[in-house]
């Protein structure tokens, strides 16, 4: 018998310490890329990145205006390569382009018959190609990779990146927070906002400037092709989840912080692009809440009537 309990408390003992083992493995998994002062700031960048696209794309995705957040992502392309070849900040350049862009959008739907969507496709499309263009004559002088205003660079961001990048993320918020209740109102009901005397074309304009903000802060993350995808699907995922739009942004936010921490994780350990791999997170936690949401899952167990 006391050869027996012997016996159990070793295996519970090696049971214990193998435990142990694996916990300190993941530990220094965990801390290992943090070692780097690379990583650091593009951690930073991610989760900066992370919240203010599910905070904006919560108000994209409720007005139905994906279209126009992949518009003006598109159309920041020319302000992006002028500001690289004036030697000027590539935010500024590309915040300015993104405003023009909208500017030109609304002009061209206000006084023709041009509807908003195809607006929007001719503004992206002339945008895009122009900024294709110069950033292909700057690139004969190998003075830029077009890749990485394409699919995003985040690994080599810089502190002023880090800097430029949160300065902007607490402009969004703060804007967002002040208000909050005004832009609610517009976005389910804009024409009841209008008749209780909001400033609906001040508050369009603004939501115009915080949608073009978060696109340039996310540029250095996933380039402009695929920063669609982290304004609309974190959000897109939450809102299978809860009904609420301060919710929707809550939900938002720790689905997009998540994404873009495992992203990164993912393509320091497998050597992967760091903007896709964020993405792909992103994308495969949506469908799995597309599948199980309690309430909206396409495999979701319905109860028995």
């Amino acid at each position: 018998m006391i050869k027996n309990e012997t016996a159990l408390d070793h295996g519970g003992y090696k049971n214990n310490l193998i435990s142990f083992v694996s916990l300190n493995q993941m530990i220094n998994l965990f801390i290992e890329p943090l070692q780097y002062s690379f990583m650091q700031r593009s951690l930073t960048v991610a989760i900066l990145v992370g919240i203010i696209c599910a905070v904006v794309g919560s108000y994209l995705m409720v007005q139905r205006l994906a279209l126009l957040g992949d518009a003006i992502s598109h159309s920041v392309l020319p302000g992006l390569a002028i500001a690289f070849i004036l030697n000027a900040n590539i935010f500024i350049g590309a915040f300015i382009a993104g405003i023009i862009s909208t500017i030109c959008m609304n002009i061209i739907r206000t006084y023709s018959r041009i509807k908003e969507d195809a607006a929007m496709g001719i503004v992206f499309s002339a945008f895009f190609a122009l900024g294709i263009t110069l950033i292909t004559l700057v690139q004969k002088d190998n003075k830029i990779d077009l890749n990485h205003f394409l699919f995003g660079n985040i690994l080599g961001v810089t502190g002023e990146d880090v800097r430029d990048t949160f300065i902007i993320a607490m402009i969004i918020l703060t804007v967002v927070t002040l208000i909050y209740k005004e832009l609610l109102f517009y976005t389910f009901d804009p024409l009841g906002a209008e008749a209780t005397g909001l400033p609906v074309n001040l508050l369009n304009l603004g939501l115009m400037g915080l949608i073009a903000l978060t696109i340039v802060a996310s540029l250095k993350a996933v380039g402009v092709i695929l920063v669609l995808s982290l304004l609309i699907t974190p959000a897109a995922t939450a809102y299978l989840l809860v009904e609420r739009l301060h919710l929707v942004m809550i939900l938002g936010v720790i689905i997009g912080v998540i994404s873009s921490i495992s992203g990164m994780y993912l393509s320091y350990f497998y050597n992967l692009p760091s903007g896709p791999a964020i993405v792909l997170v992103t994308s495969s936690l949506f469908i799995l809440v597309f599948l199980f949401s309690p309430t909206q899952g396409l495999l979701r167990i319905k109860p028995y009537k």
